[in-house]
Order: C-alpha cells, then structure tokens, then sequence
C-alpha cells in the first residue's frame, strides 16, 4: 500500500507545472510518510533496492521542485538528505545514468554556494567529487562544469564572463537560471558598492553596462532602491556627496583655524615690536 502510494505521489510531481507546483510540498511529505513505512526514508542495506530507488527519485523531485519554487533552504535539505541513498547507490544498488539527477543537483548545489560567497563549501564538494568521480569524468559533464566555469571567473574578476554564462544557451537547464539570477543579483550589488566609494556621480549609460542592466529605467529603478539620487543623464552617490561636502567643511575649518592663528601671531608681534 505504502509503496504504491509513493509510486503514484512521484509520477504526480513530475508532472506538476506552473501554479502546480504549490501543490508539491504536500505531496513530498505524504510521500516521505510512505517511504517512512517502508523503512526507506533513510538508506541502509537492508532496505529493497526498489525502494531504495523509490526514495531517490522523490527526493530528488523534491530538490528540482524547491529551485523552481526559490525555496534555497528545502533545496539544501533534500540535497543532505539525498547523499546517503548516492553513496549506497553502486554498492547496494544500481539505476540507468539516464535516470539519475545526481550531477543537476551536485551542480545546482555547487552554484548555490557560489551564489552565498561560500567558496571554502564550494571546494570541499568539488574536491570530493574529484576523488569520487575523477577529474576526467567531472569535465565531461556539462551540470557540473558550469558552476566551475563561472568559479574561475569570479576569481579572475571577469565578471562579463561570467554575465555571458548566465545567458540562455550558456545556462544547463532551468532550474541552473534561478541560482545564476542570485549570482548575477550579488554580482551587481557588489560592483555598486564598490561604484558608491569610487566615483562621486556615473552617467547612466555606463552605469547600465556597469552593472550588466537591459535598460537605462532599469538603472533607474536600481538606483532607487540603493538610495541613489538619478538626475540629468547621472547617477550621484550620496555617501560621496556627503563625504565630499565633510572634508570641505574640514579644510574650511582648518583654513579659519590658520587664518585665526596667523592673526594671533601678527598681533603678537606688533605687541613686541
């Protein structure tokens, strides 16, 4: 009974689409109810390989469904939760490579990481796939090349590499599109940052390429929400107008305080003289 449900509950998710999908979190714990009846929640050797397999796909359905739902945190949990049942699978039991998901979600987590700044976890997982699967393997597969595409890119600083990854052909399959939209998002954030402290005001058509924007509104709407001020074709920082505005009034402060003591030093000498 329990398996014929979690059956029918897996070909049910994958066939959800669009406002569908809302209904997925529901399906996924009556399925990991019935998996929890069939001992198969959590992997072991005595579990049938069936259900091994079973609960590999939900689990992985689940992971698919929480990228295209934007839920980050489920998608991590189902990523822990899968890699048990990956590295039982071959030991215990086999399933076709077509079949599998394994490397999508390994990448999409590899991206994800990326995506937070988190490049120590990014070379932990990349290590022990290099140790799993082999070098030569990892390079054939293009789910797992392109989050170390776009890592060798962010290191390098060429962040037009790494906008050009993020376009549609460039882009694996669609659930990659969501976390490249992240990174492209923190990407931008931190080249305004690093735009506020060095320039006063930008035009807004180099800020538009700058910040990998499609439009000049878009700079504008950007800039909004930065608290930036967008008048006459330019972008003005205001901590840099502040900052300017501060050290005037401190070299005006200074030149009274010199011009202060000149006079005293004058008045004292005129005193002596």
């Amino acid at each position: 009974m329990a398996e014929h449900e979690a059956k029918q509950i897996a070909s049910k998710l994958e066939s959800l689409k669009g406002p569908q999908l809302q209904q997925a979190p529901q399906l996924l714990a009556r399925a990991k109810l019935a998996l929890l009846h069939l001992n198969a929640l959590v992997p072991s050797e005595e579990t049938h390989k069936n259900h091994l397999q079973l609960a590999t796909v939900i689990l992985e359905q689940g992971a698919l469904i929480s990228i295209r739902l934007k839920d980050t945190e489920s998608f991590t949990r189902y990523y822990q939760q899968l890699q048990p049942f990956y590295a039982i699978e071959g030991s215990h039991w086999q399933r076709p490579r077509a079949q599998s998901n394994q490397s999508k979600i390994t990448g999409l987590y590899l991206l994800l990481l990326l995506s937070v700044g988190d490049y120590a976890g990014f070379h932990t997982v990349l290590e022990g796939l290099e140790m799993s699967a082999g070098r030569e393997t990892m390079e054939k597969n293009p789910f797992l090349q392109y989050p170390v595409r776009l890592e060798q890119a962010l290191m390098e600083g060429s962040y037009d590499k790494v906008w050009g990854e993020t376009k549609g052909e460039r882009v694996p399959s669609e659930e990659f599109a969501v976390f490249s939209e992240v990174l492209i998002n923190t990407i931008r954030s931190e080249i305004a940052s690093c735009s506020e402290r060095a320039y006063p005001s930008l035009p807004i058509s180099n800020a538009k390429n700058l910040l990998f924007l499609d439009s000049e509104g878009a700079v504008v709407q950007f800039a909004n929400a930065r608290g930036w001020v967008a008048r006459e074709g330019r972008i003005y920082f205001p901590q840099q107008e502040e900052e300017a505005l501060a050290a005037e009034r401190d070299v005006m402060s200074a030149s009274g305080m010199v011009i202060s003591n000149t006079l005293g030093y004058a008045r004292k000498l005129e005193t002596i003289v």
